[in-house]
């Protein structure tokens, strides 16, 4: 317990000494509403693996936190850039949110994009060029990053759509070959909809994204930053957020196994 007690003033020392600590009284903790197994909104609370994550490294650090659940996606990452939250939780680091946020250098998450498909039509992908001259389906606005996004763009034959849902719907009926989104919320998605013995992931990913953790430039609570990646990168090290994300999507598919049997 005593070492326990060490490790937390450690990395409170780690981030405060020399900073304005005094201004940053409560961390605000936020999050994409809709993005299992990361995080979501359940009606009353936000919950997920990248919530759960937040409050362990916060609980370690000993500081006071609230995890506060602030509408849709472009309202939350309004209100970091007007500084209204201090920390966003899971989300990439892009340059335009980088005018607003400093991100960890430590990955909170594995988020790899995958191609789903219909486990009846699977083929052969080991390169990029497998997908030219085959239907492919993507969330609208998504970013993959390491060069796809400019592939996608000059040689694939794409529909965009808004919602996943939408996608899986168009993928069940044949009218696209594929559908490219994260592996972890995909797996959710089919999970929480019974649909997980419908469509399997081709072996290889498009790429091997991560997300990470946003502290709003505009927060005192920004002198977190230093003592909140160290942290992580310790629990990087042990697999602890793997385990999470493994957790959320086995409760995932626990629920969706009880709402079939209903």
């Amino acid at each position: 317990m005593a070492c326990h007690h060490h490790i937390a003033a450690l990395l409170l020392a780690a981030t405060l000494a020399g900073a304005h600590a005094a201004d940053c009284q409560r961390v605000i903790i936020t999050a994409h509403p809709d993005y299992k197994p990361f995080h979501w909104y359940d009606g009353k609370a936000m919950t997920g693996a990248s919530i759960e994550l937040a409050r362990r490294i916060l609980d370690d650090m000993r500081f006071p936190y609230e995890i506060r659940y602030m509408g849709p996606w472009p309202r939350v990452l309004k209100e970091a850039e007007a500084g209204n939250v201090d920390i966003v939780m899971g989300l990439k680091s892009t340059p335009e949110r980088r005018e607003y946020m400093d991100f960890t250098s430590e990955p909170a998450f594995p988020n790899p994009m995958a191609v789903f498909v219909r486990k009846d039509k699977t083929f052969a992908f080991t390169r990029w060029d497998d997908l030219i001259g085959k239907r492919g389906g993507v969330n609208s606005g998504d970013r993959y990053g390491e060069g796809f996004d400019e592939f996608l763009h000059d040689k694939l034959n794409i529909e965009p759509v808004n919602e996943m849902g939408q996608n899986f719907k168009k993928l069940g009926a044949d009218r696209i070959d594929y559908y490219i989104t994260g592996l972890y919320p995909g797996m959710a998605y089919l999970a929480d909809n019974k649909q997980d013995q419908q469509f399997v992931t081709l072996a290889k990913p498009i790429n091997s994204g991560v997300v990470q953790v946003g502290f709003v430039k505009k927060s005192p609570c920004l002198v977190l930053l230093q003592g909140f990646n160290l942290r992580l990168q310790q629990l990087n090290a042990k697999g602890e957020p793997q385990k999470l994300l493994d957790k959320y999507l086995g409760k995932l598919r626990d629920a969706g196994k009880e709402g079939a049997a209903r």
